[in-house]
């Protein structure tokens, strides 16, 4: 169990466990800095032996969630599969390259750990009657899902161009859908909510963003934990994931830094943040910590991490870990998501596949070098987002006559397939 409270992860001063919705007061003149969970744990912390014999979803990793697993409200998220990516890594040049497969969680993404984390928090800790998110994907299909579990109401503030199967998600859960004309207007009506009737919010809910609710984002420790345990208690040389507020990014490296510290690892893993509009890539590799917002000349297929603006939370496990980001091109984008399903039998949401397209580059350039081990954060899959790119490769009409198949086979897309 966690006796909670809060930290600003910039300047250390210290809050209550219910300013979870608030940025830190101290830094906000300068800088939109979040409050994370400074927990006491009472008593020591489990060994590893001890943990082998939990329970096969991420409440195995109690000790470092605000909750115990009794008070869990879960859907048997986590331990997802460790896939070596055998081909792509040939192509590459990379022989350890793996893929840590989040879309294997119950609602089909990672957000499922933050949202179980969370949800769980809101309801034991705080009695919370109503849980509300902005979203216009896999955050909110999360949350919507867990308070389904949970029995209490949800609403989702997304968007008229959110995609259909996400918000198809959204409605079987129950809960309330609303669709604003803008990205902004979402957050203006969830803030109302949160103010003045006391919604528990597990997404970002005002500008400048500063990254989704502080107990949902200690969910993501137990993807560090996970990925050590993958690996004989070990870590990789490289994690890289997709970052639009850097959830996934600070509670990893928040996981990591706690492993490090038990003794359990000997060194943290660096991170590679594939960002679609460089916001990180403008100031990391300078004195500021103000992140920009940035101009999006382009619309992205990778919808779930579109944010002109990043986090500081972001820029804090980049900086901490060695790491760095990378700016990723759409043509990249698409072309990584289908090598990986064709390469790999992997078919992932675009944004995930930008894990592809960035550690690509990173080894052409020799950064990540042919004997270093990387993992890549596959966040969700394919089936969460409307088809990109069904013309690539047409279902093609044939007749019931094999030799006329064969012709036609031929004929649309270059492939013999009578031999």
């Amino acid at each position: 169990m966690v006796a909670a409270r809060l930290r600003c992860i910039r300047c250390g001063t210290r809050f209550s466990a219910h300013e979870h919705t608030n940025a830190c007061s101290v830094c906000a003149p300068q800088v939109a800095a979040a409050l994370t969970l400074d927990a006491n744990r009472e008593g020591p912390a489990p060994s590893r032996e001890t943990l082998a014999t939990g329970p096969q979803t991420m409440w195995r990793f109690d000790h470092t969630l605000p909750v115990n697993r009794d008070q869990a409200v879960s859907l048997g998220e986590g331990m997802t599969p460790m896939v070596a990516l055998n081909h792509l890594g040939g192509d590459f040049g990379l022989p350890g390259l793996y893929a840590k497969c989040e879309f294997a969680n119950p609602t089909g993404s990672f957000k499922d750990r933050m949202a179980s984390s969370a949800i769980s928090s809101a309801c034991h800790l705080f009695g919370a009657k109503v849980i509300a998110t902005s979203s216009t994907g896999n955050a909110g299909a999360a949350a919507a899902a867990y308070a389904a579990k949970a029995g209490i109401d949800c609403i989702v503030f997304t968007t008229l161009s959110a995609s259909g199967p996400i918000v198809a998600q959204m409605q079987a859960y129950g809960a309330t859908v609303v669709a604003t004309p803008t990205k902004a207007d979402r957050w203006v009506l969830l803030e109302q909510g949160v103010r003045q009737f006391g919604w528990f919010p597990t997404s970002p809910f005002f500008a400048p963003p500063i990254g989704s609710n502080p107990f949902g984002v200690e969910g993501y420790k137990t993807l560090a934990y996970e990925i050590a345990q993958d690996f004989n208690w070990d870590a990789p040389d490289w994690i890289v994931l997709p970052v639009c507020y850097g959830d996934a990014l600070y509670g990893m490296w928040k996981g990591f830094q706690e492993l490090v510290d038990m003794g359990w690892i000997k060194r943290m893993p660096r991170f590679v943040a594939a960002e679609i509009y460089g916001s990180l890539s403008a100031v990391f590799g300078t004195d500021s910590d103000v992140l920009p917002v940035m101009e999006q000349p382009y619309d992205t297929a990778a919808s779930s991490i579109t944010s002109p603006q990043g986090t500081f939370q972001s820029l804090t496990a980049l900086r901490q870990s060695n790491g760095l980001p990378m700016r990723v091109q759409e043509d990249e984008l698409l072309h990584a998501r289908q090598i990986i399903a064709r390469r790999e039998g992997l078919y992932v949401e675009t944004a995930a596949a930008a894990t592809i397209a960035a550690t690509r580059r990173l080894v052409e350039s020799k950064i990540i070098g042919a004997d270093e081990k990387v993992v890549c954060l596959l966040t969700a899959g394919g089936l969460k987002e409307m088809p990109m790119d069904a013309g690539a490769n047409p279902v093609i009409a044939v007749p019931a006559d094999l030799g006329e198949m064969i012709r036609l086979i031929q004929e649309k897309t270059g492939r013999t397939l009578s031999t």
